[in-house]
């Protein structure tokens, strides 16, 4: 009798599981689930909630808990961005990001107008800025040049902290510091851009939680980055729900130095890793 309780409850068991990872798969073949929106607690300052929402409606967080899952980020696109003051028309574009030891590399390649043609790999990583010739440059002896670009570090930080996904895990990350309002009946976020002294960061987020608009200031600079077209952009075998702006403009001081249209991103937790050269640490 017992033996035939525990095939019985067994069997229930394996039913139950399986009801519940069907649901699991139709829930994600639908997209996420839609949480309560909360504009009152935004009113009152509920940095929390609002950041929840804007991670939520971008697809960052993930499993039972609802964590932010996303470590890395691999995109590439189109468009143009700004060489020696004129547009330089991109064949070759592609970041690669890693949040959690943060970082960035990218790499492109572009034609101003007046044919000239120009290549670049512009790395970010902890307080270091550097500039390489070959992807890795430095990290074996004899293999490429790494070059410090100390003038260039709270430029592409910025940009990393204030790019899509970067925007909302330095908002959680301000503590205290982050600031909810609301303006024009849509949530503003206001946080610090980490490793930037002075520098604060001020995002709107649209109707969906996403943000449309996040504008950095530090000293008398004033970047913005302008987002839309939100969708997933990852291959047709790999969509995951997560969402990026399909189309960034990055301005700085009203001029515009990127415009990009993205091609395909990979937001899977890929093997991203941007070390520091020594040679960059030493030149520091």
């Amino acid at each position: 009798m017992r033996i035939k309780k525990a095939v019985l409850l067994t069997v229930t068991f394996v039913i139950v599981g399986c009801v519940a990872l069907g649901a699991q798969e139709k829930q994600e073949k639908k997209g996420p689930r839609t949480p309560p929106a909360t504009p009152v607690a935004a009113a009152a300052g509920d940095a929390k909630s609002v950041i929840f929402n804007w991670m939520w409606y971008t697809g960052m967080l993930r499993g039972v808990q609802e964590v932010d899952s996303v470590a890395t980020l691999e995109l590439q696109g189109t468009g143009t961005l700004q060489v020696g003051k004129q547009p330089c028309k991109l064949t070759n574009y592609r970041e690669s990001v890693n949040y959690q030891v943060s970082g960035m590399r990218v790499q492109y390649t572009c034609t101003t107008p007046d044919g000239q043609m120009h290549k670049a790999i512009e790395v970010v990583s902890d307080k270091f800025a550097w500039d390489e010739d070959v992807v890795g440059a430095g990290m074996v002896p004899g293999r490429g040049t790494a070059t410090l670009n100390k003038a260039a570090l709270n430029e592409r930080l910025i940009r990393l902290w204030g790019s899509p996904q970067g925007a909302p895990k330095a908002a959680a990350a301000g503590g205290q510091s982050t600031k909810v309002a609301m303006e024009g009946g849509k949530a503003v976020v206001t946080f610090p851009i980490p490793g930037v002294p002075g520098a604060t960061a001020k995002a709107t987020l649209s109707a969906q939680n996403q943000a449309e608009r996040v504008e950095v200031r530090q000293g008398n600079v004033v970047t913005e980055f302008i987002y839309s077209n939100y969708a997933d952009y990852n291959s047709a075998e790999d969509k995951v729900y997560a969402y990026l702006p399909g189309h960034m403009v990055e301005k700085r001081d009203g001029v515009t130095v990127v415009d990009l249209t993205v091609k395909e991103t990979d937001t899977g937790n890929l093997y991203v890793v941007i070390p520091v050269p020594e040679s960059v640490r030493k030149a520091d």
